[in-house]
């Protein structure tokens, strides 16, 4: 798997991070999309998604009079745009983390919130359209636009964070198998020879004598001479 080209840390450890380069990753790419996508649900939410009722003297959600499905909202969204920005700062110095428990974790909140986040947003949109089919429509048209607007951004928030924890997972994934599956590099350890590192194998009849032994002496016996 080509991490470099996902941003995935091709820079080394301790390396700085170029700023253009980072804006152009993917997994920033998309946490700047769900930073807007929450922008729009709660501000069109907090705008127009509650009214005064004169009838009941407070101010009820145009939803179907449901404060649930205009809590739930924009309780998703503003939670899932700090995460976004706090993520993204995280992110900036991801490439500077010399500890590898460091990014273990960071790639372990990453997905966890990522995936957590799109069931959430998968509930907070089943909510509002379930209650916005079933509530009459309001005066003059106000807030339609709005509503609209917030449950179509919640159904593309779903995506974006779907996709966000599919990343975090390939990365943590990639990082796992390039620290722990590498393996012993055989040729490191037996191809030293050649270059006289390594120990050599001496074959006499058939029997492999150990290295730094030397045949001598009456009897077959090795002498060692000092």
């Amino acid at each position: 798997m080509d991490t470099a080209g996902l941003g995935l840390g091709a820079v080394k450890a301790g390396a700085p991070t170029d700023p253009l380069e980072f804006v152009k990753r993917p997994t920033i790419i998309l946490r700047i999309c769900s930073c807007i996508s929450a922008i729009i649900v709660f501000s069109c939410i907090s705008s127009e998604g509650w009214q005064f009722d004169h009838t009941q003297s407070k101010e009820v959600c145009i939803m179907n009079d449901s404060s649930t499905a205009c809590n739930l909202g924009n309780t998703v969204a503003v939670m899932a745009f700090l995460a976004a920005i706090g993520f993204t700062v995280w992110e900036f110095f991801y490439d500077q983390m010399s500890s590898i428990k460091s990014k273990k974790h960071f790639l372990w909140a990453d997905m966890c919130f990522s995936g957590l986040w799109a069931f959430f947003y998968f509930l907070a949109f089943c909510v509002m359209a379930s209650q916005w089919t079933k509530a009459d429509e309001p005066a003059a048209g106000y807030g339609h636009s709005n509503i609209v607007a917030a449950i179509f951004f919640s159904f593309i928030a779903i995506f974006l964070e779907a996709i966000l924890a599919f990343l975090a997972y390939q990365r943590y994934k990639a990082g796992f198998e390039s620290a722990f599956g590498g393996g012993i590099d055989e040729a490191t350890i037996g191809g030293g020879a050649g270059n006289g590192g390594g120990y050599q194998a001496y074959q006499q009849d058939g029997m492999a004598e150990p290295p730094f032994s030397q045949q001598g002496g009456a009897g077959g016996y090795d002498t060692v001479q000092y």
